[in-house]
Order: C-alpha cells, then sequence, then structure tokens
C-alpha cells in the first residue's frame, strides 16, 4: 500500500521520493504520541456528549428564529450545553460574535469601568487586542479612551511568565487580569492549564475580587480541562476555531461566572435585553453539531501540528513547540529566519487546500495588525483556523504560525506539499 501511496503523491501531487521518504521516517517517530492525543480526545468527547444528553437536545433545537429570536431554544441550549461541558455557570454561544477579538472585547468592555485597571500578566497581547486596549491607535473608542488604566507583566527572556512580577504587580485596583493562553504571534510556550491554575491561584490569594480572564482562542479540548475549570472567571474564543468543529461558519463564545457573562451579553447586545435576544437564523444546527465534532477534529489538528514540528525540527529548523514538549494549543511555529522561506512555506500550505489550492497568497496589510501579513487558508470557512491554515507577519525572525487540520491525513499532504514547495524553489535541500 506505501508503494502505491508513493506513486499518487509523485504522479498527482508531484510529491518526490526524497520528501515522501523523509515524511514517512518522521511521522513513525511521532506515531506512539498520537495515543495521548486520542486518549484526551476521548475523554473530551464524552464530555461533550454527556452536556448533550444532559440537556435533552432534539431537533426541535436546531428550528430557525427570526426577528427579535425570543424563546429561541435552540440558542438557550446551546448556551447551557457549552456551559455544561466547560463546568462553569453560564455561557454566550452566538454567531455574530464575529471573531475571538470581538468576543474577548465584549468581556474587556462588559466588565471594566473608567478608573479600574486592566492588567495583562502575559505580555504585550495578541496584536489586534492592541487597538481594543488603547495601546496603539487613537480616537476608536478604545478602553483608554474611556478611562480603563492598562499595565502588562512581560515574560521572562525565556518566554516563561513571571510570578513574582505578579505577585508585585497585583492591586486593590486591579479589576481584571488577562492571561493568552496560547502564544499569538509570539515566540514562547503556549500556557498549559496547569499554569493558568497557578497563575488564577496568585491572584486570588493576593485580590480575590480580580477578575480571571483567559483568551483561550486555540485552546478548547487540546488537555482534559479547561481554563473554567481551574478558576477562571471568565474565558473567551472563536466559532472558526476549534469549538465550531469545521462546521460553524462564524461565531464566537464566552463562558464563566454567570454575573460577567451577563454584563458581556449587555455589550453584544443592550443594558437590560443581554442574552434575550438574538434569532438564530438556522445557524444552531452547525454550531451544535461543531461542538459535538470539536475533541475528534482538534485532536486531527494535534496530530498535523506535531508531524510539522518533527519534520521541521528534522530538517534543523527552531519549532515552538518541539516535537517532545507539552502541547495546549494547536498552533505549531517554525522560525525560517528568512521572509523567502516563510512565504513559501505559507503558498506551500495554501497549494495543498481543498479550497483555492490554484490561489498564491501574498504578503498585505491586514487591518489590526502592524505589519504585513501572509494569510494561507483554503478553507471551506473564510479564514477558518482548525482547517488547515497558516500564517505570518513579514518581520523577523520571520516565523510562520501553522494551525489547524480536520483530516490528519490531507494536514499530512498539505505540509509535505509545502516542503516540495520551499525544495523546489531551492530554498530547502534535503
Amino acid at each position: 500500500m506505501q508503494k502505491n501511496i508513493a506513486e499518487l503523491l509523485l504522479n498527482e501531487f508531484n510529491i518526490s521520493k526524497e520528501v515522501y521518504k523523509l515524511s514517512i521516517e518522521v511521522e513513525e517517530q511521532i506515531l506512539h504520541k498520537f495515543k495521548t492525543i486520542d486518549e484526551i480526545s476521548q475523554y473530551n468527547q464524552y464530555k461533550v456528549l454527556k452536556a448533550f444528553q444532559n440537556q435533552n437536545i432534539s431537533d426541535s433545537h436546531f428550528v430557525e428564529t427570526t426577528g427579535y429570536g425570543y424563546g429561541d431554544l435552540g440558542r438557550d441550549s446551546l448556551d447551557a450545553v457549552y456551559a455544561d461541558t466547560f463546568r462553569c455557570e453560564d455561557a454566550l454561544v452566538r454567531h455574530n460574535i464575529v471573531s475571538g477579538t470581538h468576543a474577548i472585547s465584549l468581556c474587556l468592555f462588559g466588565v471594566l469601568r473608567p478608573g479600574d485597571t486592566l492588567l495583562s500578566v502575559t505580555g504585550k497581547p495578541y496584536d489586534t487586542l492592541e487597538e481594543v486596549i488603547g495601546i496603539r491607535g487613537r480616537n476608536n473608542g478604545s478602553l483608554k479612551e474611556m478611562g480603563v488604566n492598562y499595565k502588562q507583566v512581560d515574560l521572562t527572556p525565556q518566554g516563561k511568565v513571571d510570578y513574582e512580577a505578579i505577585k508585585h504587580s497585583i492591586t486593590s485596583n486591579t479589576k481584571v487580569a488577562m492571561i493568552q493562553r496560547s502564544k499569538g504571534y509570539d515566540w514562547r510556550p503556549s500556557l498549559t492549564i496547569q499554569e493558568i491554575e497557578k497563575i488564577i491561584g496568585i491572584i486570588k490569594e493576593i485580590n480575590p475580587n480580580t477578575i480571571c480572564m483567559v483568551d483561550n482562542c486555540y485552546g478548547e479540548f487540546v488537555e482534559e480541562k479547561e481554563p473554567t475549570e481551574v478558576g477562571a472567571d471568565l474565558i473567551a474564543g472563536s466559532l472558526i476555531k476549534n469549538p465550531g468543529g469545521g462546521l460553524a461558519p462564524t461565531g464566537g463564545y464566552i463562558a464563566g461566572k454567570k454575573e460577567y457573562v451577563k454584563l458581556a451579553s449587555y455589550r453584544l447586545t443592550s443594558p437590560g435585553i443581554g442574552k434575550k435576544c438574538g434569532a438564530s437564523l438556522g445557524m444552531n444546527r452547525y454550531l451544535f453539531q461543531g461542538f459535538f465534532m470539536a475533541p475528534h477534529i482538534v485532536a486531527q489538528s494535534l496530530k498535523a501540528a506535531l508531524f510539522c514540528s518533527a519534520l521541521f525540527h528534522r530538517l534543523g529548523f527552531e519549532v515552538c513547540p518541539g516535537p517532545d514538549e507539552a502541547r495546549t494549543d494547536i498552533i505549531q511555529a517554525i522560525k525560517f529566519n528568512s521572509p523567502d522561506l516563510v512565504i513559501s512555506f505559507c503558498q506551500g500550505i495554501q497549494k495543498g487546500a481543498p479550497i483555492d489550492s490554484f490561489v498564491k497568497p501574498e504578503p498585505w496589510d491586514m487591518p489590526g495588525y502592524d505589519s504585513p501579513v501572509i494569510m494561507a487558508a483554503g478553507a471551506f470557512i473564510q479564514g477558518s483556523s482548525i482547517e488547515l491554515s497558516a500564517d505570518a507577519p513579514i518581520k523577523p525572525p520571520y516565523i510562520a504560525y501553522m494551525q489547524g487540520g480536520l483530516i490528519w491525513n490531507h494536514a499530512k499532504l498539505g505540509i509535505m506539499i509545502a516542503l516540495q514547495d520551499m525544495v523546489e524553489k531551492g530554498l530547502i535541500v534535503l
């Protein structure tokens, strides 16, 4: 069978024998690690299934509502399924939350007031949050313009959480401590649930009233627990990442303590209305089914990330995380130290996509970023990063961030095509 696969890849995808041989060797070296990924996926799948059963989900929850959406049983039950799965008091899951940044913004504007202090305990936040906070841009209705103070605790030179600095930064006026679970566009380890629990413990010991909010993007279902299970008051994320399972066409979620979810919902609609309005417009089935599929899909993405890490580590590149390091999100970073290499990698990932494989992505000035960004996302859902995708800011040290993969075998091929493309351009010699 391997011979047939090799011939098919050579004839149909132009994968050379050298690239195929190397990929097979790398895959064999990491196969034993798939067992742990599958066990975590199984555990989380049972959590989701039980939540569906606890809420008595039926096809009546898929019925479309329009207008105000009063009494939308499916919408309200979807919130309950998320809250049940994430072991928290309440959730807000909506198709009209347009991104993870939007979900986080709703949380921040919902709970912060003039004179309060927002403290980022994991260094500089993700690029698209800079204008939300007010550390970049002017006259845009940012938190800064609303009178909210901002401070941050930088990571150590090794990219680790500075626990001692956090202890000295929490005051009686620290209203929100923001924790970014994923590395974003930084070269650092993403935070494990154990590390998040330790951070929250330190904060709560000094000021129990500080709201601990976790940007959970890219992290859902990667470990057995979510941040809400270790003390987080609020978490937020995007449905075109992990929890949408590749089926949610758009949307985002917020989960955590009931009072804080309510305040966030007031920002999404208006005070006094909150979660009570918002037609589902026929989206419920996609959001329910995507969430049910999510643990399995996340496992497929993790296998792809592990393969990518091991392959490029074998080729001599720095990778984060390394093939033997723990994973707490689906992002794989590769430091290429060359604009040509990083652009070629992303173009190769696009070439291996099922949608728009003929498109050649180029760097462009994306809204919310401080440098040109190249994005490869030949996805069924535009911009979906639970599907095989890769992006990179075009600035030193030229790091590509790959994520997603609905199907492990496809993701593996996409990575092989990216490598083949780089070899053919003379950028990598095997």
